[in-house]
């Protein structure tokens, strides 16, 4: 086996051996990662817990589960907030043995309940499953500026984040059993960076300064050097990873290229090229603009202005969508299908408007249509239409990923994959 010092080195046996940002240590990964986001929040409005992962088959087919989200506080450190009982769900609520990964109930006084022992239990059962908690999203990213603005806040900060998530220290509350010192150390092993976004065009609460894209990359590169000092303290490796617009504005406005050099991975969101925002029908997760209109956006789009602007294909994850976006009043247009014509207004959603997860889209009436030239499905009514990934849509983008050299594929997100499909053809695609 060639080992070479300038990322990529050799193929050997399914292995692909890298030289990460840590200069000088060497280690191996899959030639292209399994990757799904599980949304806390799911669990209290929907139902869907960690169990629900385990017995949908996804557990046992991922790399790594990504947690979303952890919020920054006004101070600008790393918190679990009060409000929407967030301590409850996350690491207080007891689990009957019903809901439980192994069958086991939670007793009133254990030190770490909640979707968090779940998770442990989880990991106990697939040791090879790896976690990191996301920071921020677009409802949380509105104090990340504040966070990063100087030496001395990045420095809190950053440790604030490794202190919570990844020592596991939780907030001890008054007159409750949970929480404390270490009870939830190493369930993450990563941490993954979704300031929505750097450079303005974010969230219009977002707190914003001019110098937030050069800040970006400080923080990152604390993150890098305090994850190194835990890693020289505990021996264990910690993953650095970061979540990127698709929009091409956005990634200029957003982040240097040199900030590519200290993460791990990053993921680009292949999805929400379009939606309600317009009165066209469109595929918001389209692999290839269609020959009518090339200059819509597109996950090849996405994919090579990232390459180009110096992210490395083996650092590039391609974020694929467990949702789709829909119109109403949608005309046939000239080819019956009713794509790239005028709709009358945005479709109602179960996520929101114009959103409906992939298993309700799956049991949705109407024909169902698929564009090989795009590498895009839908379904038409007569009335409605739907853009939305299926199972065959995952493979090709699959098939793309390992045809360019990316690191692998990542699926926002799990609860609306309940029977695990999208993460079967992900992973069918990989291997």
């Amino acid at each position: 086996m060639l080992l070479v010092a300038a990322g990529v080195v050799a193929l050997c046996g399914g292995v692909v051996v890298l030289l990460g940002p840590r200069l000088g240590n060497w280690w191996t990964r899959p030639t292209a990662e399994r990757i799904a986001y599980f949304a806390d929040w799911n669990t209290a409005n929907r139902g869907y817990t960690i169990k629900d992962v385990d017995e949908s088959g996804a557990a046992a087919l991922l790399d790594r589960l990504i947690w979303a989200f952890g919020d920054v506080s006004e101070d600008g450190l790393c918190h679990i907030p009060a409000e929407a009982d967030q301590p409850w769900q996350i690491f207080q609520r007891r689990y009957e043995a019903a809901e439980s990964v192994d069958g086991q109930a939670d007793t009133y006084e254990q030190p770490l309940a909640g979707s968090l022992n779940q998770l442990r239990k989880l990991q106990q059962k697939y040791p090879d499953l790896r976690a990191s908690i996301s920071l921020g999203g677009w409802n949380w990213s509105t104090y990340f500026s504040e966070a990063v603005r100087t030496q001395e806040s990045r420095e809190r900060f950053v440790a604030s984040c490794i202190d919570l998530w990844l020592r596991g220290n939780l907030p001890r509350l008054e007159g409750e059993p949970q929480g404390g010192e270490g009870v939830a150390a190493g369930i993450f092993d990563g941490i993954d960076l979704d300031w929505e976004w750097p450079g303005g065009n974010g969230h219009p609460d977002n707190v914003e300064h001019p110098d937030d894209k050069r800040n970006f990359t400080l923080v990152v590169q604390e993150f890098r050097a305090q994850l190194d000092a835990l890693e020289r303290e505990t021996g264990r490796e910690y993953t650095l990873s970061a979540s990127l617009s698709h929009d091409p504005k956005i990634m200029r406005d957003s982040y240097e290229p040199e900030v590519f050099d200290y993460l791990d991975f990053a993921t680009v969101q292949g999805y929400d090229f379009t939606g309600s925002w317009r009165d066209i029908t469109g595929h918001h997760a389209q692999l290839y603009a269609p020959d009518q209109d090339p200059d819509q956006p597109s996950v090849d789009r996405a994919v090579r202005q990232y390459l180009d602007y110096g992210l490395p294909a083996e650092k590039l994850v391609l974020g694929i969508p467990g949702y789709g976006r829909g119109w109403r009043g949608v005309p046939p247009g000239p080819n019956g299908d009713g794509w790239l014509v005028e709709a009358e207004q945005p479709a109602e959603g179960g996520y929101g408007e114009a959103t409906h997860a992939y298993e309700t889209l799956e049991q949705h009436p109407g024909e169902r249509f698929f564009d090989r030239e795009t590498g895009a499905a839908w379904i038409y009514d007569g009335d409605e239409w739907w853009s939305y990934d299926t199972p065959e849509v995952v493979r090709r983008k699959g098939a793309y990923a390992v045809r360019h050299g990316l690191r692998g594929l990542v699926l926002w997100n799990l609860d609306m994959d309940p029977e695990g499909e999208l993460v079967a053809a992900m992973a069918e695609s990989l291997r």
